[in-house]
């Protein structure tokens, strides 16, 4: 019977989804990369149906600006603390991140609550999963609803011209490539002198961006690549 269960036991691990496929389940505890990405066992999960102010974004209030970037992503940390946190992968995107439903141990949908304390957006072009827990933010002024602010999907359009041209090539002294993996999602800024530095094409139309320092790079919620 050993072998028997070992050849069962070897069809079900191949018949099981990967872990960020559609359909797949992922949970442990979770890292919050910025305000609406997850991290669990080393996968990166970007929440369904919404959008949440980038790391390098600011909004204005009273004539200033605030880091509403950093801070949507602070609050989604807070939320998760050291909470066990289980996603449902439903899709990928063109970036080939994966998209899905998480929830805390108590059943909270996170998505749902970043849009309720208005530190997302409902991404409506994508889903309308979340409108009501928008409409309510904006009435109550929570969070960016107390402030003058870009919606995420604009601000990115907005400042890509400033980072690189549409040829994906660099501009000035912004040498640092800021690449998105196919396979992950994750996003991964090379150096030059790097071991995949001159391999590495910018896609400006995929989120993709140069970087004039190390610092700007970080901040916007890359990593530098391990080689």
């Amino acid at each position: 019977m050993g072998p028997l269960i070992a050849v069962v036991a070897m069809v079900a691990a191949l018949a099981a989804p990967a872990p960020d496929s559609a359909g797949a389940e992922l949970s442990g505890p979770a890292r919050a990369i910025d305000g609406d990405t997850l991290e669990i066992n080393g996968v990166r999960l970007r929440l369904h149906g919404i959008d949440a102010p980038e790391l390098a974004q600011r909004c204005h209030r009273d004539g200033r600006p605030w880091l509403c970037g950093p801070l949507a992503a602070s609050a989604l940390r807070d939320r998760i603390g050291s909470q066990v946190v289980t996603c449902r992968v439903l899709d990928r995107d063109r970036y080939g991140r994966s998209i899905a439903v998480c929830r805390t141990a108590g059943g909270e949908d996170l998505a749902a609550w970043l849009v309720a304390r208005g530190w997302a957006l409902a991404w409506r072009h994508y889903a309308t999963d979340y409108v009501a827990e928008e409409e309510a933010a904006k009435a109550a002024g929570r969070g960016i609803w107390n402030s003058l602010f870009v919606p995420p999907w604009k601000w990115r359009r907005k400042t890509r011209p400033q980072n690189r041209g549409e040829s994906g090539r660099r501009s000035g002294q912004c040498r640092i490539k800021g690449n998105i993996s196919s396979r992950t999602g994750e996003r991964i800024y090379h150096m030059p002198g790097g071991r995949y530095y001159d391999a590495t094409r910018i896609a400006p139309g995929r989120g993709e961006r140069w970087f004039c320092s190390e610092r700007e790079a970080r901040q916007a919620g890359w990593r530098r690549s391990k080689r």
